[in-house]
């Protein structure tokens, strides 16, 4: 069969941010401004005020259709153009055998067409993570398979999931009533001015497996101090610590403290994984799968496996086709046994598909269907 057409479309829906605080997208208060995109108010990073993001359809001469998803929650026009005018020409009137072969090679051939010119990163591996999604979703469908079958002989039909997201305006009784479901991970960004506050907030919280998430604040001697107090306290793992620039700087961490060093959701390949691995920087590996793709975040995860590293995707906004992928990868992949669950993302995602992805408790079931299990109403 063939590439018969490839659309791109970039979604912008509206949120109450006050609600949404402390959830994905927009994990901290934002500063007050007229534009849509607001600096976050405890460190230098912008957020959307909206759900953002990119979805993928690639329809086939078979008259098969495939659904993807880039990671896109600022400017998802901008994924969409390179879809539409540097990927669509590499792969539209293609021949496409829907194999894990055929997918791997043309991830390489699209990766390809930009390395040259340094876009070896960012938007064009977003985009390519999209397409890539939506490539897979076309095998698993004309194999008449769920994609974590074509990925591993013996996929995991449930995967546990650990609460991300509890909102900043009623963090305890949200903890509390999760916990009620079932859940007994959660985790925490480091959202307040000083780490006192932090700290003082988390004591008021339940009995419960906590991990935190520092947004890459941290400079290597507040990191060190900050997480000295989390080995006190037991924390599952510390997320993103320092500037995600630093390998030398994660790996210096991970020696000094005993809680885990979990990074991955900043980095699209394994070329950019490379020297974390090397400075044994990475202690949970978190890709997102709507930026490194199925196809490199299974590399990605062999490599961790290699080397004892567990794998937990990270899942922030997204849509059905990102979140289908991730459940899939996590049903597949070596070393994992957990993926993020926001329960707000999930709630807006299955809105917009015919048969809604599901929860069994605290655990996400994998979606049975062929391919990635899922059809899009948008």
């Amino acid at each position: 069969m063939r590439i018969r057409s490839i659309e791109a479309r970039a979604i912008r829906l509206p949120r109450d941010i006050a609600g949404a605080t402390g959830r994905a997208g927009s994990p901290t208060q934002l500063a007050a401004g007229p534009s849509n995109y607001r600096w976050s108010q405890v460190f230098p990073c912008l957020y959307s005020t909206d759900f953002e993001t990119a979805v993928v359809r690639i329809t086939t001469t078979d008259g098969l259709e495939g659904w993807g998803e880039a990671q896109a929650p600022l400017a998802p026009e901008v994924a969409c153009t390179i879809i539409d005018r540097l990927l669509t020409p590499v792969l539209l009137n293609q021949e496409f055998e829907a194999t894990a072969e055929s997918i791997a090679w043309w991830w390489e051939r699209m990766y390809s067409a930009m390395r040259v010119r340094g876009q070896t990163g960012g938007f064009m591996l977003d985009a390519i993570s999209g397409v890539d999604i939506a490539l897979w979703d076309l095998a698993g469908k004309s194999a008449r398979k769920p994609v974590s079958q074509m990925l591993a002989e013996s996929p995991r039909a449930a995967i546990p999931a650990y609460y991300s997201g509890l909102p900043a305006a009623n963090r305890a009784d949200a903890a509390r009533s999760a916990a009620g479901e079932g859940f007994t991970l959660f985790k925490l960004f480091y959202d307040t001015p000083t780490p006192s506050g932090f700290f003082a907030a988390m004591d008021g919280l339940p009995p419960a497996r906590y991990a935190v998430d520092a947004l890459w604040r941290h400079t290597p001697e507040s990191a060190l101090e900050f997480g000295r107090e989390l080995d006190a306290r037991g924390a599952v793992w510390f997320e993103a610590p320092l500037a995600p620039e630093n390998p030398e700087a994660h790996g210096e961490l991970a020696a000094a403290i005993e809680t885990p060093v979990a990074i991955g959701e900043s980095y699209r390949t394994r070329y950019e994984m490379a020297p974390f691995f090397a400075a044994r920087a990475v202690e949970v590996l978190q890709p997102d799968l709507g930026r490194c793709g199925i196809t490199e975040g299974m590399r990605l995860a062999g490599e961790a496996h290699s080397r004892g590293i567990p794998v937990v995707p990270h899942l922030s906004i997204a849509f059905g086709p990102q979140i289908a992928a991730a459940l899939h990868f996590a049903a597949a992949a070596p070393g994992c046994n957990l993926a993020e669950y926001n329960a707000s993302v999930l709630e807006t995602a299955n809105r917009f598909l015919e048969t809604p992805l599901r929860m069994d408790g605290p655990a996400y079931r994998v979606p049975e269907g062929p391919g990635l299990g899922i059809t899009c109403s948008i």
